[in-house]
């Protein structure tokens, strides 16, 4: 079973960037999609980005695209999520997943694709 790890959470200022990485327990990157998804206090969980293994496409959300990337280093089997201009609303649970679905433009985001959850990181941005 692939066990996926989130690290980086934590307190910033309205502007400020934090790095989020997640790690797996296996070799996966090579055959898995890794998605970023976050959840807010009283809000459903959204899709935010993610990365193919295939071909090395990245998707973003409507509401980070500009201000975070996603990036794979497979040799060190993370997935990392770079996310600059933060912004109050960007406060959530932040957990990563993997799926073993092909994921396009279109599907990306659906999360009934995603095999694999991690727990989650905390990210908190002050206004």
């Amino acid at each position: 079973e692939v066990q996926l790890v989130e690290s980086g959470g934590g307190l910033v200022q309205a502007g400020g960037s934090l790095r989020l990485s997640c790690a797996a327990s296996a070799d996966v990157f090579d055959d898995y999609a890794i998605g970023w998804f976050r959840q807010a206090p009283g809000k459903k969980r959204e899709a935010v980005s993610c990365i193919s293994p295939s071909d090395g496409d990245t998707y973003y959300s409507d509401s980070v695209k500009g201000r975070f990337t996603i990036s794979s280093d497979n040799a060190k089997n993370t997935v990392t999520l770079q996310m600059n201009n933060l912004k109050p609303e960007d406060t959530a649970v932040y957990y990563c997943a993997a799926s073993a679905t092909v994921v396009v433009s279109t599907t990306w985001f659906r999360e009934y694709l995603y095999d694999y959850w991690g727990q989650g990181t905390q990210v908190t941005v002050s206004s």
